[in-house]
């Protein structure tokens, strides 16, 4: 030991000694040990257990060396025998025993080889069969899917087909409309050609034909009205010639009427005493006179003509013309006659 107390102790113990001598004292001292362990143990144990009696004869002879400042570092028991061959028997015993126990053993180990190469083979063929199944299932999930991989396909072609087809129908409608297009321009150029030929031969027609028809139209048109507006202005003027002329006779006649008829009421007046009878003499004198001056313009008159659309319009003209009398005649004259009963029944007015 290195330690400074147990090498003191050492050196105490082997100092002036030789290597052999040390070897000598530590081989007596542990060989004392053996014994008394020995003694405490069967030979079965000694023989079987060999460790274990390594092991104690390093716990028994560990603090004696270790008070010589010697420590044991490695203690190994290499053969255990004896001189009668015991241990050599034991030896045999254990190695029958062993050879049995060998045989069972390779017995049970074939056995157990068997049944767990049986096994080995009944799980490899569940592993095969596992195996196949997951083959067989790989390889349908495969054609599963190739079907719908398959199925895509085909719907994607004929997606694009029918988007091919659509796009080609969109591409031959929008050339259509293009065309119709281009047939409605150049149908607007027609129609706008033959507007302007339209126009240039209305044009032409007006310069030609309209024109100088419109013109002689409108010379005659002139002409007519002319004719119209001379024959209006001559029957006004005859008219407005008649109508003075009757506006004058009246006027002659309405003096001599009123002279008369102060004439006739001075006689009235002078003849008063002659009451109603000497009145209607002198109306009844007078009334021709007055009819004949009211007459006289209508002498210069070649024709009448009474514009009505009932017959019965004349009669009640002339009723109303002797239903105005009475009036005409008082205007003149003074006298009513509506007043004498011979009048009123001639007339039919009554007061």
């Amino acid at each position: 030991m290195t330690e400074k107390e147990l090498l003191a102790v050492a050196c105490e113990q082997f100092l002036g000694k030789n290597v052999q001598d040390i070897k000598n004292v530590v081989l007596q001292t542990l060989e004392g040990h053996l014994r008394s362990i020995l003694g405490t143990l069967t030979v079965e144990q000694i023989y079987q257990d060999r460790d274990q009696f390594a092991k104690l004869v390093r716990e028994v002879a560990a603090p004696d060396v270790g008070r010589m400042g010697i420590e044991i570092l490695s203690f190994t028991i290499k053969d255990v025998y004896d001189k009668v061959d015991y241990l050599s028997s034991l030896g045999k015993t254990q190695t029958a025993v062993v050879q049995r126990d060998a045989d069972i053993g390779v017995a049970e180990a074939e056995r157990d080889a068997g049944i767990r190469e049986a096994e080995c083979k009944r799980e490899m063929l569940d592993v095969k069969f596992m195996a196949d199944t997951k083959i067989a299932d790989s390889k349908r999930a495969f054609e599963l899917q190739k079907s719908a991989f398959s199925e895509e396909v085909n719907i994607k072609t004929a997606e694009a087909q029918l988007a091919y087809e659509l796009q080609g129908a969109r591409e031959q409608q929008k050339i259509r409309q293009e065309e119709i297009e281009i047939e409605v321009v150049q149908r607007k150029k027609q129609i706008a050609v033959e507007t302007q030929e339209i126009l240039r031969t209305d044009k032409e027609l007006i310069a030609t034909v309209r024109r100088p028809a419109e013109a002689e139209a409108h010379r005659m048109q002139q002409i007519a009205e002319g004719e119209k507006v001379k024959q209006v202005l001559l029957a006004q003027a005859e008219a407005e010639k008649i109508r003075k002329i009757g506006e004058a006779e009246a006027a002659v006649i309405e003096a001599m009427g009123k002279a008369e008829a102060e004439r006739m009421k001075l006689k009235a007046e002078a003849y008063q005493k002659y009451g109603d009878s000497a009145k209607m003499a002198m109306v009844l004198e007078a009334l021709p006179q007055i009819a004949a001056k009211v007459a006289a313009p209508l002498t210069k008159v070649d024709e009448i003509v009474v514009l009505t659309g009932d017959n019965n319009k004349v009669t009640s003209e002339v009723n109303r013309l002797l239903a105005e009398l009475p009036a005409s005649v008082h205007a003149l004259t003074g006298v009513d006659l509506s007043k004498i009963p011979l009048i009123q029944k001639a007339t039919g007015v009554q007061v």
